[in-house]
């Protein structure tokens, strides 16, 4: 039997979470019993054979070519994140081998402390919180597994508390691990998404969708515990020189209740 690739697994995935409605082919009604779609309506919809698609399923045919990835994205309604891991699983880069612990520069630190009325935090590909402003230390003060989000997320229950749209927050923070483990060659990695499948059925569930970089434009609704609910908008800006560092910024509209209750944490922190 040839060993499944993460190409395979990935088009298994997203095969299985489309319907025939969705793909454009003609609606069926519940007495279907394929979930999702069939490999001959996948490859008919995206224009090979099914002899063809099935080898790409299967891990014997690794080199589609860029035509066909993006008939196969159209086919899956896949948004542009997710086509572009879908072309890096397709063409895998040579890894260079790069730090991916190294400490957040001193001039990253000293611009989130500036950041007086906003939240910011420094995350690694693993979504380590490496280093936090006041602001943000304040508004995660007293939760438990605030080191990893993901860890806070799926293992903390009083996330599900903390995030009033909690499976979009889970989901988006998947897809940010899944989209990194194609961009940072790190075992650590590995071992974080173990930990997680061993100890979520939310994560595994999530996990097995094979979503990737999924960017979410809504507003990150939260309920602090002293402050009560908070509309914040979320920013993300990668970090020069450090591959997989991400600066996360929240900021509330002008004259909103959201911006009041900052200002009055910042005052008190």
């Amino acid at each position: 039997m040839c060993k499944q690739s993460p190409l395979g697994e990935f088009l298994r995935a997203r095969r299985r979470l489309t319907t025939p409605c969705e793909a454009g082919l003609p609606c069926v009604d519940r007495r279907r019993r394929t979930q999702g779609l069939r490999r001959d309506e996948v490859a008919m919809s995206a224009g090979v054979s099914l002899d063809y698609y099935t080898r790409l399923e299967q891990g014997k045919q690794r080199t589609p070519s860029d035509q066909v990835i993006d008939a196969l994205a159209r086919v899956f309604r896949l948004d542009a994140a997710a086509t572009a891991h879908l072309h890096e699983l397709a063409r895998p880069r040579a890894w260079t081998p790069k730090s991916t612990h190294r400490p957040v520069a001193p001039d990253v630190v000293q611009l989130i402390e500036h950041l007086t009325h906003a939240p910011a935090f420094v995350v690694n590909h693993r979504l380590d919180v490496l280093v936090r402003n006041r602001l943000s230390a304040s508004l995660w003060e007293g939760y438990e597994h605030i080191d990893n989000l993901l860890r806070f997320t799926f293992l903390n229950p009083r996330s599900r508390e903390f995030f009033l749209k909690w499976e979009e927050e889970a989901a988006f923070k998947v897809a940010h691990l899944r989209a990194m483990t194609m961009v940072v060659q790190d075992p650590s990695v590995r071992d974080l998404i173990e930990e997680l499948s061993d100890n979520s059925e939310d994560f595994r569930r999530l996990w097995a969708r094979h979503d990737a970089g999924v960017t979410s434009h809504e507003p990150k609704r939260l309920c602090h515990r002293k402050v009560g609910d908070l509309d914040l908008w979320r920013q993300k800006f990668r970090i020069e020189n450090a591959p997989g560092y991400l600066l996360f910024v929240a900021q509330a509209k002008l004259g909103s209740p959201s911006e009041r209750a900052l200002a009055d944490m910042a005052a008190h922190s």
